[in-house]
């Protein structure tokens, strides 16, 4: 899903919003605008956890107005007076009001066919501003209005049955929100919306995943199908691809759900985009048969061809469709669509030309559709087949064979791990001729013709023992278990508490009040996102600590400053991000203790900020040791026992003995070296898994042997 509309998110927000237009209360009379719960949560910036407290807490909390008990929908400006009632800050941007208005003007079930009316509209005051213009002053608007559409969009496809009216108040809401961020953007928004209201009907395409098939697939096509399209993600990723050049791609469309298709084609012709979308089922009754003689460029065979299709889809049409010309590489079985979709795909590119289609990975190895699998191979046309994410989809790649041309002796196979685009080196190392990164493998053809014919990348991707890796590893480990011993501390066994420990103790904020301890906390709630790439410099800096003990930090990205995470104090490392310089950012010296929910340490080093959920604790050197303090925050935030009445510890009421300040740094040291004593378990554990992990994988892989 394009985001070209996240903008108006923000767009018309404030605390306190302004007061609607004549125009708009008399909308909002006619048509009251109701919100979910998640609705709610993302207008007043919180989970939805906060919504349902919010309802157990308050009485009085707006009670529902329709919905189920599951999910009650509650009116949007009893919800509004309620935020403001209460201080709650809350953003309603234009955008939001109008999808909430559209989305209480028909069921769910006909919400996407208002959707399309909507967008339809949008599409008319593009293509005919002037008659709008004229028209929007009109008093028999609700009368004109569908006859003026409708002669403006006379491409669009068309739903059978009379259409889903749409109130002229609400569309000329949706004029004014065009007015501010085009049609397309206004449009996107609204079309996300109608996703996440119905992500489990909709199946949609992954962005990055799309953007992935397409740059693999499409770049330089100039005409692409997807044949079962939904609400057009592929084809619009194509175009955006294409960059300068999209106006001149020719785009193709077909899909099942008459809706759908018509917000695919909404979508991208409010883009300007040259396509053509047909509702229908793209296997029983095709729009765009490559056989048949056209003159309608780009209706016939295309440069390449784009697929997500339905995956375990029984009542595909087996049963009417035996002998289809399409099934050049065998009839599928009835249990293997996914097989008829590569072929409906394959029929339609031309020679040379690219499929980029996504398959269950069970496809790459059921039996039924083995014979399918080898002819696909032995005529060249499987290319690759690339898992994307542990368990599936796979993407597979293929070309339609050219005439006379030589057939590949191999395929390529790799698994992309976390990461989608990982593969993409692969591919483009393989067209080029040369051996696939890491990750990638080149497996010859006459290796998977057998009883199975199996391409699952898991099949033939064994583990690469990283064997040269494996005494270092060792030598690590042994360096960790052995720092191990000498790094517990001497510790005397009392047979009751040591002179003058119970003469006097003190809470830290008893101690703050007195001079001894000045506290802290972060100013900043979360931490800003990772800009794109190449926006920032992904250099380095030199690995070290901030903290006494712990283990090397990876080093922070340059520039800006370094910002101590609370998974850095656990773990006792550098800081790990990095942010531009702010206002308010406390600055963390030499000497501070930095605490955690969970643990406490004393800052080694100057330079960084605090980050989220973190404590600074100053002490006054002269009376306070620094380690001795942390050790018992330690205590009580890890091992000791919680306030009654709170589910975290609070670190202020935490009690600290007063004692001599020699008399401190003696425990202090005592603290500092079992904490040292975690930190070495922790390395030490770590390095042993990676020790286990590399010896059992170089024995399995054959790399590794013991010694005799």
């Amino acid at each position: 899903m394009s985001h070209d509309a996240q903008a108006d998110n923000t767009a018309d927000t404030s605390a306190r919003p302004a007061a609607a237009s004549p125009l708009e209360a008399a909308v909002e009379a006619a048509v009251e605008a109701t919100v979910n719960a998640g609705d709610i949560a993302r207008l007043a910036d919180v989970g939805r956890a906060a919504v349902s407290n919010w309802r157990r807490r308050y009485e009085d909390f707006p009670q529902p107005v329709g919905g189920t008990a599951s999910s009650p929908l509650f009116s949007l400006p009893q919800v509004e007076a309620w935020l403001r009632r209460n201080g709650k800050s809350f953003e309603v941007s234009q955008g939001e009001r109008v999808w909430q208005r559209l989305r209480a003007s028909a069921d769910d079930l006909r919400l996407g066919e208002v959707l399309g009316e909507v967008g339809a509209f949008l599409l008319y005051t593009l293509r005919d501003p002037d008659g709008w213009k004229r028209l929007s002053a009109a008093s028999d608007l609700a009368v004109r209005l569908p006859h003026a559409v409708a002669r403006a969009t006379a491409d669009l496809p068309r739903r059978g049955g009379d259409a889903t009216p749409v109130e002229p108040g609400v569309l000329r809401l949706v004029a004014g929100m065009a007015e501010r961020h085009g049609a397309a953007g206004a449009f996107e928004f609204l079309c996300e919306r109608y996703a996440e209201a119905h992500s489990r009907r909709l199946a949609l395409t992954r962005p990055d995943v799309a953007a992935l098939m397409t740059r693999l697939a499409s770049a330089g096509a100039r005409t692409v199908l997807d044949p079962a399209c939904g609400m057009g993600t592929l084809l619009l990723d194509a175009a955006a691809g294409a960059g300068g050049a999209a106006d001149e791609v020719r785009l193709l469309g077909q899909d099942v759900n008459e809706t759908v298709a018509l917000l695919a084609a909404l979508r991208l012709l409010l883009r300007d985009r040259d396509a053509r979308v047909v509702p229908g089922d793209a296997l029983r009754h095709d729009a765009f048969p490559p056989d048949r003689p056209t003159d309608t460029p780009g209706d016939a065979l295309v440069d390449a061809v784009v697929c997500d299709p339905p995956f375990n889809e029984r009542a595909w049409g087996h049963e009417d469709l035996v002998g289809d010309p399409r099934w050049q590489y065998g009839m599928p079985p009835r249990g293997e669509p996914e097989l008829a979709w590569v072929q409906h795909c394959l029929a339609h590119v031309r020679p040379g030309g690219l499929v980029a289609i996504l398959m269950p990975a069970a496809a790459a190895s059921r039996r039924p559709g083995r014979r399918i699998r080898a002819n696909l191979l032995r005529a060249g046309a499987l290319r690759a087949v690339l898992t994307l994410a542990p368990g599936g989809p796979d993407l597979w790649l293929l070309r339609r064979p050219e005439p006379g041309e030589r057939r590949p002796g191999a395929i390529l196979v790799a698994d992309a791990g976390d990461d989608p685009a990982s593969v993409e080196p692969a591919w483009r190392a393989h067209l080029a001729g040369t051996e696939p990164p890491s990750g990638g493998r080149m497996v010859r053809i006459i290796d998977i013709l057998d009883d199975e014919v199996d391409v699952s990348p898991a099949r033939h991707l064994s583990p690469q023992a990283d064997t040269e890796g494996f005494p270092a590893a060792r030598e690590r480990f042994r360096q960790a278990a052995a720092t191990l011993a000498g790094g517990v501390p001497e510790l005397e066994v009392l047979t009751g508490p040591a002179a003058g420990w119970d003469a006097s103790w003190a809470t830290v904020a008893e101690m703050a009040r007195s001079g001894l301890v000045t506290i802290r906390h972060s100013t900043l709630r979360a931490l800003p996102a990772d800009p794109p790439d190449g926006e920032a410099p992904q250099g380095r800096v030199s690995e070290g600590r901030v903290f006494e003990g712990g283990v090397p930090g990876r080093g922070v990205p340059e520039g800006g400053v370094p910002v101590l995470t609370a998974d850095d104090v656990a773990a006792g490392t550098a800081p790990s991000r990095r942010m531009p310089p702010a206002p308010g950012l406390v600055a963390v010296r030499r000497g501070d203790v930095v605490a955690s929910a969970v643990t406490a340490r004393v800052v080694t080093a100057d330079g960084a900020v605090l980050g989220p959920h973190l404590s600074l604790f100053r002490v006054d050197p002269d009376k306070v040791d620094p380690e001795f303090l942390a050790g018992f925050l330690r205590y009580a935030a890890g091992g000791g026992r919680p306030h009654l009445t709170s589910s975290r510890v609070e670190a202020r009421r935490a009690r600290v003995p007063q004692l001599p300040l020699d008399v401190q740094r003696t425990y202090g040291t005592a603290f500092l070296r079992l904490l040292a004593l975690e930190d070495g378990l922790r390395e030490a554990a770590a390095a042993g898994e990676a020790l286990a992990r590399l010896g059992a994988e170089g024995l399995v892989d054959g790399r590794l042997r013991p010694r005799r």
